[in-house]
């Protein structure tokens, strides 16, 4: 009995605590509270997951002497290649040449290895939603995650038996990211009350930008000092004690979380009354494949994610082999626009809620407006970068700007889904993820393609391309978008298949 009301007492103190914090005067409420804590801890979540992913994009250039100019390495068959930094000439021998190898593999292996863990996310996206909506995305996001970390570290490895292993290892892994990425909106379906989906989903998704930035910016550095190898070991091992925080501190809806006030969960039951609270329910698939609203964020996830896909894998390789720059020059070069793209993301989310939170435009003007930059503004950066080449300056400003306007769209149609069928979230952002992972499988494999047969016409073919791409997706959009919960998720029986 004591201690049963020591108990409850403990929990009453721990929510006083956060009904002070909360309701406090000095403090605004909203980044003071629970929810905010989740979408930093997701934040740093997909800094992971982008790490491990980028890691083998900046590691590439050490790896393989085809992706190098002349002067950057000195080419050997019997032991590693030497690397000749601008600044210094000290050999690779310096640091550790047991564990650096450099392998023969061509523009076309590199796009299909690239491209290898995008295979392995589609193959998981759509069951891994589904599933995460039924029996709840915190395990299962964290089994990818610790998944995804554990292979990081053994890529190294695995490099040495083949080129085969390598994609073996890059599908699993891919595999892994789409049970983690795609159960996210499974969460916010249950935390995120509609006039903060922006800022929430906006900060969360942020940690894509900011870890794409940070591996591009010391890989090379770590490369340099330590060794390729290194790159995979240490963001491999941040990423085993993400899941240690992830394990502890989420919880799948806020009626489960011990330490939330008692103010904001019912400010974010109330505000989510809207949607059903049945945990059983059947996916009406014919009524979403005759949606049009649906194909219309298919569409933009399929533009979007062919630029982007194209300016996370070759962008270290495309400063290399045009500016002329060094391993260590093309990483921290690389990461500056990532600097812009975490900006864009979180700027773009509060932008968005305040427009819609003080009634200045519908909530469709504004997924539109965002959508609309967020791809008309990086094509017409990518269609001016090859006529810019010869400026170092230029090139650099516009490769800043791709990723930073293309973020907008986070805060268009890569969360429209929670508008039109909040109940379907997850499994419809797992079939968006999908459209947009085979986009970025065909931009991977036609750029190795395109710039393996003429450097300079192929990199001019390969913006001109992902901009065309890109102008498809926004026509459609903007056609057949809308902001309308679908008649088909409000429905609260069960419909068959």
């Amino acid at each position: 009995m004591v201690k049963t009301l020591e108990q409850d007492l403990r929990g009453h103190q721990c929510q006083w605590t956060l009904w002070t914090m909360v309701t406090s005067p000095r403090i605004r409420p909203e980044f003071c509270s629970l929810r905010y804590g989740l979408a930093l801890i997701m934040h740093f979540s997909n800094f992971t997951m982008i790490t491990q992913r980028v890691s083998l994009s900046i590691a590439i250039i050490a790896m393989v002497n085809r992706t190098q100019q002349p002067g950057l390495f000195n080419t050997s068959t019997e032991r590693p290649l030497a690397f000749t930094f601008n600044h210094s000439n000290r050999s690779i021998k310096e640091f550790n040449t047991a564990e650096v190898s450099v392998y023969e593999w061509s523009p076309e292996t590199q796009g299909i290895i690239f491209s290898s863990i995008n295979y392995g996310i589609i193959l998981t996206l759509i069951p891994s939603g589904y599933l995460a909506g039924i029996f709840g995305a915190k395990q299962m996001l964290g089994a990818g995650l610790l998944i995804s970390s554990l292979l990081t570290l053994f890529t190294p490895l695995t490099a040495d038996f083949g080129v085969i292993l390598v994609i073996v290892i890059r599908t699993v892994q891919g595999m892994a990211q789409g049970m983690a990425w795609t159960g996210q909106f499974t969460i916010w379906a249950k935390w995120a009350p509609p006039l903060e989906r922006s800022k929430l989903t906006s900060i969360a998704g942020s940690g894509a930008a900011f870890g794409s930035f940070i591996i591009l910016c010391v890989g090379g550095l770590i490369s340099q000092a330590l060794g390729w190898p290194f790159i995979f070991y240490i963001f491999g091992s941040i990423g085993c004690v993400c899941c240690l925080l992830w394990f502890t501190v989420i919880y799948d809806d806020p009626l489960h979380h011990p330490c939330i006030s008692i103010r904001e969960k019912e400010h974010i039951v109330s505000s989510l009354a809207q949607q059903s609270s049945s945990p059983r329910r059947s996916v009406p698939i014919k009524s979403m494949v005759r949606c049009l609203p649906l194909w219309a964020i298919f569409m933009g996830f399929f533009s979007h994610f062919w630029l982007c896909t194209i300016i996370i894998t070759y962008l270290p390789t495309y400063i290399s082999s045009v500016l002329h720059v060094n391993i260590r020059d093309s990483g921290v070069l690389s990461s500056l626009p990532f600097i812009a793209a975490a900006s864009c993301t979180i700027l773009g989310g509060q932008l968005a809620d305040f427009l819609l939170s003080r009634n200045l435009l519908r909530l469709i003007t504004v997924r539109k407006l965002f959508s609309s930059l967020g791809l008309l503004l990086p094509s017409l950066c990518a269609v001016a970068l090859p006529f810019v080449a010869s400026s170092y300056t230029t090139t650099i400003i516009l490769l800043i700007l791709i990723p930073g306007t293309s973020n907008l769209c986070d805060s268009g149609f890569i969360i429209n889904t929670l508008d039109v069928a909040p109940r379907y979230a997850s499994f419809l952002m797992g079939i968006s993820r999908g459209f947009g992972l085979i986009a970025g499988i065909i931009s991977s494999t036609a750029t190795g393609f395109l710039i393996s047969q003429d450097s300079v016409s192929g990199w001019r073919n390969v913006f001109f391309l992902a901009a065309a791409v890109n102008m498809f997706g926004l026509v459609f959009y903007l056609t057949f978008g809308q902001a309308e919960i679908q008649h088909w998720a409000k429905e609260r029986t069960l419909t068959r298949l």
